[in-house]
């Protein structure tokens, strides 16, 4: 049976850790460097680790920076951020990288899908969506939330899928860093559109809410951010808990 994660987030930019409320009002929480040992001791299932300005910044991945960390990480990490083209992937790979989780590029180059999955494997191959609420409904966001795509969130799940996405990140821009649960609506119409896993993001604020997005959502992992920077809770106590409420999760 496919085990449940519990997946902390990280997100970078410039120089250093930041944590936001619905991608903005940006405040600091650490280095990252000390954020990866310290999960290294929580026996945390995988680590995501996102770099927020490199595509508008027009940088790619920061291959050095991936390089210092991954020599560090003990855990499986996926990596985002800058992200356009086979040769990005290649090098994050090569630096440690376990998967790469591609965003914009996802919208802007859906071709760049199908040719990482064709040269390394869907397994690696993470298409991360962040989505909000409009007039219109949910709808895509790219550019780390600042650009207005048009899109159906499921339907891009769909193409994802189709393309060889070996796996879907899910943030509701909405719910990001509010810490008032997870937008469970947006989770279970992405979740019940594709068979890849879908991981839920944006709005953990508590083990039950964790939960609800694998139960009602039917997510098939939760990732979170604030409710680890913020709380004294830990990726290990979540995943006691979600253990007895009957989750299956590897202690």
């Amino acid at each position: 049976m496919l085990k449940t994660r519990v997946m902390p987030t990280l997100l970078y930019r410039d120089v250093e850790l930041v944590k936001g409320v619905a991608f903005d009002s940006w405040r600091r929480v650490g280095s990252a460097m000390q954020a990866v040992k310290v999960y290294n001791l929580r026996e945390v299932d995988e680590l995501v680790f996102l770099d927020i300005t490199a595509t508008r910044a027009g940088r790619s991945p920061d291959l050095d920076l991936i390089d210092e960390l991954a020599d560090e990480c003990f855990m499986p990490l996926t990596v985002g951020g800058g992200v356009r083209t086979v040769d990005d992937v290649r090098g994050l790979l090569q630096v440690g990288a376990d998967k790469v989780a591609i965003n914009t590029a996802a919208v802007e180059s859906p071709e760049l899908i199908s040719q990482v999955a064709a040269r390394f494997g869907s397994q690696c191959v993470v298409v991360s969506i962040d989505a909000r609420k409009t007039a219109r409904g949910y709808e895509v966001f790219t550019r780390s939330g600042t650009h207005e795509t048009g899109l159906d969130p499921i339907a891009l799940a769909c193409r994802a899928q189709s393309l060889g996405a070996g796996e879907i990140l899910l943030t509701s821009i909405d719910r990001d860093g509010t810490m008032s649960g997870y937008d469970l609506e947006l989770t279970r119409m992405v979740s019940d559109a594709v068979t890849v896993p879908v991981i839920a993001s944006g709005g953990a604020g508590s083990f039950e809410h964790m939960a609800a997005a694998l139960r009602e959502g039917k997510a098939s992992a939760v990732a979170a951010a604030s409710i680890f920077h913020f709380t004294q809770m830990t990726p290990l106590e979540a995943k006691r808990s979600l253990g007895g409420e009957g989750f299956p999760v590897r202690l």
